[in-house]
């Protein structure tokens, strides 16, 4: 037995009452390869699980795992270049915006005028914050409307991919908000800083509607690390809770080797001290501070795609330790394009104290996002989505239903359909300026990127470009108590969850 194996089964009582961890830095390719033939996937060294517990798995259950540790061990592979590639593109793409367009940029370098970006600088923009550049919130939607808090919530969580600069500019100058702080987090596993998270405080109205807003940052297109926790189809399960994404749980803070104690320990496995903190103790110590100086400041909780995932697993590991205060003032949870985090027994543990806290949770899926579809909702993943989706078609009409459309995405029926959308939202990119306004126009980037979904609709249909439009866009009366839900009890509170 490992270490890391005897350190598991020390905690098991205390943490985790059952799990199954991949450990792609530990698997070679005939181990790999293995998998696909022989169904005792408890004894190849790269599994960590409770004996007895993962003797005979099905070829399909081991196939996904083989997936799942060849994308892993890809993208350990191609980190550098990866990063490079992406700082390359970001740089360019900057290169050009700072110059004002391409043909000032070339008249500038004959001039030897070039204006070069610095990365640091509030002007500097990611490649998702590329792709939709508004920096402004919608001024037609103030609060009493319902939907400032989804409006407010997208934009933060699109601002969450830029540096703090550019979070100072926008959330001080252009919201007249206060940024209490943008942090890179710690990953134990990873072993270095792979989880970021601002967090604003909206103080643009009277006290009884002061909101703090954490926004945890998504997956960032040329982030390797932040892939892997995507792809890590490693799961613990919490006593009376349910199994848990373990990709997911890494990056809000997990303790290597200790779980979910009620403190962050000072010491990492080479009994030394961490280089940065750990996501969740980080903002709950953060949000206790701060909310212990007014009894009617809230808060909410946002994030896009991974940070979506981190932002509902926040609240989860909140109940477990038995945070009253912040569980009390806890608003609501936005998430925009967010994949599955948990099993069915998670699910209804989550609906359950969700619902006995009085918390909102709104988990917003536009169109043919990917994302929301993964990983697979099947008996050979157990990945369930809970509480009520609020789904938004290619008009930004927005329903209220327990489930998006076409919920594993791969489905060779939906194949024509998802393309045909994808043509008309193509066409969109070029006509919505004339109808919606200047707020609404889309640059060069997104418009590429348009082109690609005629042939895989799920990518265009994750970037914030359309999320934001659907918050500003769509009805407001989904937030409105109670809405019916198209299938299943009709009685239902499909918003409280």
């Amino acid at each position: 037995m490992t270490m890391a194996s005897l350190a598991y089964d020390q905690c098991d009582k205390g943490f985790s009452s059952s799990y199954m961890l991949l450990k792609p830095e530990q698997v070679g390719l005939l181990d790999l390869i293995r998998i696909l033939f022989y169904s005792d996937l408890e004894k190849r060294e790269f599994v960590d699980c409770p004996k007895g517990t993962h003797e005979e798995e099905s070829f399909r259950r081991r196939w996904i795992i083989f997936i799942s540790i060849l994308a892993q061990k890809f993208l350990l592979f191609v980190s550098k270049p990866l990063a490079w590639l992406g700082s390359t593109i970001e740089h360019c793409l900057n290169l050009v915006s700072i110059n004002q367009n391409l043909f000032i940029l070339l008249l500038n370098f004959f001039k030897g005028r070039v204006v070069k970006p610095e990365k640091t600088s509030a002007n500097f923009l990611s490649f998702i914050g590329n792709l939709d550049k508004r920096i402004e919130l919608d001024s037609s939607i103030n609060h009493g409307d319902g939907r400032y808090y989804a409006a407010l919530s997208m934009m933060a969580a699109k601002a969450s991919y830029e540096n703090v600069s550019y979070l100072r500019t926008t959330v001080q100058d252009h919201w007249k908000m206060e940024l209490v702080g943008s942090y890179d987090y710690w990953n134990d596993y990873q072993e270095k800083a792979t989880t970021q998270a601002f967090i604003l405080f909206d103080k643009s109205t009277d006290e009884d509607h002061a909101t703090y807003v954490v926004a945890f940052r998504g997956t960032e297109p040329f982030d390797a690390d932040a892939w892997c926790s995507d792809f890590d189809l490693s799961w613990y399960e919490l006593s009376g809770i349910g199994k848990i994404h373990g990709g997911f749980m890494k990056a809000l803070g997990l303790q290597k080797n200790v779980g979910w104690p009620k403190e962050q320990e000072d010491n990492n496995d080479d009994n030394k001290r961490r280089p940065a903190e750990l996501a969740y103790y980080a903002i709950r110590n953060i949000l206790r501070e701060r909310l212990g100086k007014n009894e009617k400041t809230k808060y909410i909780l946002t994030g896009h795609s991974l940070g979506g995932a981190l932002a509902i697993l926040f609240p989860t590991i909140l109940l477990l330790h038995n945070e009253k205060l912040l569980l009390e003032r806890l608003e609501g949870v936005y998430t925009f394009g967010q994949p599955r985090v948990g099993d069915t027994k998670f699910g209804e543990y989550m609906e359950k104290e969700l619902r006995n806290n009085e918390i909102w949770y709104y988990r917003f899926v536009y169109s043919n996002d990917m994302v929301p579809r993964l990983p697979y909702d099947d008996k050979d993943l157990m990945f369930k989505h809970f509480g009520t989706c609020l789904y938004y078609n290619r008009l930004y009409q927005g329903k209220v239903v327990e489930e998006e459309p076409n919920k594993n995405y791969f489905s060779p029926l939906g194949v024509i359909p998802m393309m045909i959308n994808a043509f008309f939202e193509l066409i969109r990119s070029f006509t919505i300026v004339h109808k919606k306004g200047a707020a609404y126009k889309e640059g060069s980037l997104m418009r590429l990127f348009r082109i690609m979904g005629l042939v895989m609709p799920g990518v265009p249909a994750h970037c914030p470009q359309d999320y934001v439009n659907a918050t500003r866009l769509g009805p407001s009366d989904v937030f409105s108590p109670p809405p019916t839900v198209e299938s299943g009890n009709p009685n239902q509170n499909a918003v409280l969850v």
